[in-house]
């Protein structure tokens, strides 16, 4: 990895946000999912969660533009466990519905460890992630339709998090939230990413990547990833 990606990555490491984080509820369209995970990497979303019971979730490539590498998407197969999960971090949950105790959005303060929930496209969040939610927020609409994309709505919220996080000074750190074992995971990921590949399927151990950007790792190591499989 040449000291510029190394540099870049490093960067991107420590404005990292752990503690802001988007739930999609069956949010099923491919698009709208790669749509959510790429404006997640963009404002310094670690990790996302989706409520996806059954089958692989599904991407497109072209929406996600490579957040996929950068932004663990972790599944819950009932929204009970999602929030569960996301509450145990001490996030409030934020659900996107329009009801009589809905706020406005950007009355919300996104400087708490925060989690935004997002309905099914067609059908919205269901009654019981609505009854785990802490806050409804709405987008005010002044027009004729009374409701947002999806992605587009997610995106909306994640960069008035992201501006109020700015103010607050959150955004100015010199060394990455992240534990170091996932800060190395993306460093090696992200730097040799077809190293990475075949260490996967290999089932080798990833090494360590040092301050340099340069791989350390042992001669049985290196031996392995060269032998014929």
């Amino acid at each position: 990895m040449n000291p510029q990606r190394y540099a870049r990555i490093r960067e991107m490491l420590a404005l990292r946000q752990p503690d802001l984080t988007v739930c999609m509820e069956q949010v099923h369209k491919p698009h709208n999912v790669s749509a959510i995970i790429r404006t997640a990497d963009a404002v310094g979303v670690h990790e996302v969660h989706a409520v996806w019971p059954g089958n692989r979730m599904r991407t497109m490539a072209s929406a996600a533009a490579g957040s996929n590498s950068w932004v663990e998407v972790k599944t819950h197969p009932t929204i009970a466990d999602a929030v569960s999960e996301l509450k145990r971090q001490g996030m409030q949950i934020l659900a996107t519905h329009l009801s009589p105790g809905a706020v406005d959005f950007r009355d919300i303060d996104y400087t708490r460890p925060t989690c935004i929930l997002m309905g099914q496209e067609k059908t919205g969040i269901t009654r019981e992630a609505l009854s785990l939610a802490d806050q409804d927020i709405i987008i005010p609409m002044t027009g004729m339709v009374q409701s947002l994309n999806v992605s587009v709505a997610s995106a909306l919220i994640l960069y008035e998090a992201q501006r109020q996080r700015q103010i607050a000074g959150m955004y100015r750190r010199e060394n990455s939230l992240l534990s170091d074992a996932e800060q190395q995971r993306l460093l090696f990921e992200g730097g040799y990413p077809v190293l990475a590949k075949v260490a996967t399927r290999k089932g080798l151990p990833y090494p360590r990547i040092n301050d340099l950007g340069d791989i350390e790792a042992s001669e049985t190591w290196w031996s392995a990833m060269q032998a014929a499989e």
